[in-house]
């Protein structure tokens, strides 16, 4: 175990922006870069761009190369630079949807082994309530069976962080059974961009819509390259279909680009109101905490009153850390919907 952390440690810290790499916790922005820096996917299209990028320095030094190929390359480069931006966006996505979820599980472990506590003491309490004679068997099996469930939950939750672990290391390109040791992920950004912002010049930033700019584009070179006294009718007829078609196949694909766009924000602006309520709701948890500890000490509440308000405590924290985890995995959707980093950790 200790040559794991020493292990991960050395790998980290030659990872920008990772903080504390002395403890060995990785932190959000640390996977993030990581990911972007050895990814596979990343590389592959970094590589692809590269290699159209020089067929393009070639055809631009060749004087015989016709327009029609020059526009080709030119448009090549155009695409594969928007599929690598689109690429890294949809990689960073990936890991923060995997580092929180395995950290949101590692939080929950914790409520639902303060949970099990919980039921095993009101499970004693209803055998003690039996055995006086002040409550009836069907309690003591309704107490047996709330523990049960919450065994099962603490079970469920102690068996899916390692298979999460496991996916986020393999996102992160680090060795099988390294001993991830994740930060708590720290508060999502405002959306300070506009709806208008992030809808305009899609068509230069999202694949799909550059390669059908590019079609709409070349279809209306052909058009004039068949419009003159040269070239047969029927041709220059055809072209010009074919350009139709192609800007009513970028149209389309815009106004559907948009939509998801649109959806996308509000989704994050909902996501955003949301930890505000959580946030409010764990302010109520923490006054009856309060509450139930100053009834202990004056004798009118019992222990086990001070342990179910920690727990519901414990409960409402980790509704605000999922709440602020939604934002973060709604802010990755926006940015991959709009071809724009919203999230601050695409560097």
């Amino acid at each position: 175990m200790n040559r794991t952390l020493i292990h991960l440690t050395a790998l980290m810290l030659a990872v920008s922006g990772l903080a504390s790499a002395q403890t060995g916790r990785l932190t959000l922005q640390a996977a993030v870069t990581r990911a972007l820096d050895s990814g596979a996917d990343v590389t592959t299209a970094r590589a692809n761009l590269q290699k159209a990028q020089a067929n393009l320095r070639a055809v631009r030094a060749d004087p015989t190369t016709p327009i029609t190929t020059l526009t080709q390359a030119e448009q090549d480069v155009a695409g594969q630079a928007a599929t690598l931006a689109a690429t890294k966006l949809g990689v960073a996505q990936t890991v923060i949807t995997q580092y929180l979820g395995a950290s949101d599980t590692a939080e929950r472990l914790m409520v639902a082994a303060a949970q099990v506590a919980l039921s095993e003491r009101q499970l004693k309490i209803a055998q003690a309530r039996l055995a006086a004679r002040v409550a009836t068997t069907l309690d003591v099996s309704r107490a047996q069976n709330a523990l049960n469930g919450d065994r099962q939950d603490l079970q469920s939750a102690r068996e899916q962080l390692p298979v999460l672990e496991a996916q986020l290391a393999r996102s992160l390109n680090l060795p099988a059974g390294t001993d991830l040791i994740l930060s708590a992920p720290p508060a999502p950004p405002k959306l300070s961009v506009t709806l208008a912002a992030l809808q305009a010049g899609l068509d230069k930033r999202l694949p799909a819509l550059v390669q059908a700019s590019n079609g709409s584009a070349f279809a209306a070179l052909q058009v004039k390259l068949a419009d003159n006294d040269y070239t047969p009718a029927r041709t220059l007829e055809d072209a010009r279909v074919a350009a139709q078609n192609a800007q009513r196949s970028l149209d389309d694909a815009s106004r559907s680009a948009a939509t998801q766009v649109r959806d996308a924000y509000r989704t994050v602006q909902d996501a955003q109101e949301r930890v505000a309520l959580a946030r409010e709701s764990l302010a109520n948890t923490q006054t009856s905490l309060t509450q139930a500890q100053a009834r202990l000490r004056a004798g009118t509440a019992a222990a086990v009153d001070v342990q179910q308000a920690q727990v519901q405590a414990q409960q409402a924290a980790l509704n605000v850390t999922q709440a602020s985890g939604n934002v973060w995995k709604a802010l990755a959707a926006l940015g991959s919907a709009a071809g724009l980093d919203v999230t601050g950790l695409v560097k």
